[in-house]
């Protein structure tokens, strides 16, 4: 009896497949929108792969707190170094290996601005203690424009 009720199990969701695939077919591009979306939902997991270097060997050199951190986005990545200054506010040295048109650093209501030089160099000075957000506009390697942001760090 449970053969028979198997074969007419998987007749019946045979038809109701072919029906939906008739009435109601998966698009073409859902594996790749879904791909998409969860990649984007998650994002917040893929930066926390943020790797954060602790600056303990930094008093051999000198007084100052530093941090370096390395954002990665599988396309573009983001080297930070942060040093305290001596007035107590930061220096946020960077290098981008991609082509960065703009790069901003955004905290709060404020931003600053740099340009990336041949090597993809930047640096801000006198970045206010607290949390940071760096946002790129890079250049892809086929030519196309796209946006890079990482997760707020505290600078």
């Amino acid at each position: 009896m449970e053969t028979e009720d198997f074969a007419a199990d998987a007749a019946l969701f045979a038809r109701m497949r072919r029906m939906w695939e008739d009435i109601d077919p998966v698009p073409a591009d859902l594996v790749d929108r879904m791909v998409a979306a969860v990649a984007v939902e998650d994002l917040s997991r893929e930066y926390a792969l943020l790797t954060l270097v602790d600056g303990t060997l930094a008093a051999v050199r000198g007084e100052t707190d530093t941090a370096t951190l390395q954002f990665s986005d599988g396309t573009t990545s983001v080297l930070l170094h942060v040093t305290a200054t001596e007035d107590g506010g930061r220096r946020v040295d960077g290098w981008v290996d991609g082509s960065a048109l703009a790069i901003r650093l955004v905290q709060g209501e404020r931003d600053w601005t740099a340009d990336a030089g041949e090597h993809g160099r930047f640096a801000f000075d006198e970045v206010t203690p607290g949390m940071a957000q760096l946002r790129l506009v890079v250049r892809d390697a086929s030519g196309d424009l796209r946006d890079f942001q990482t997760p707020q760090f505290e600078v």
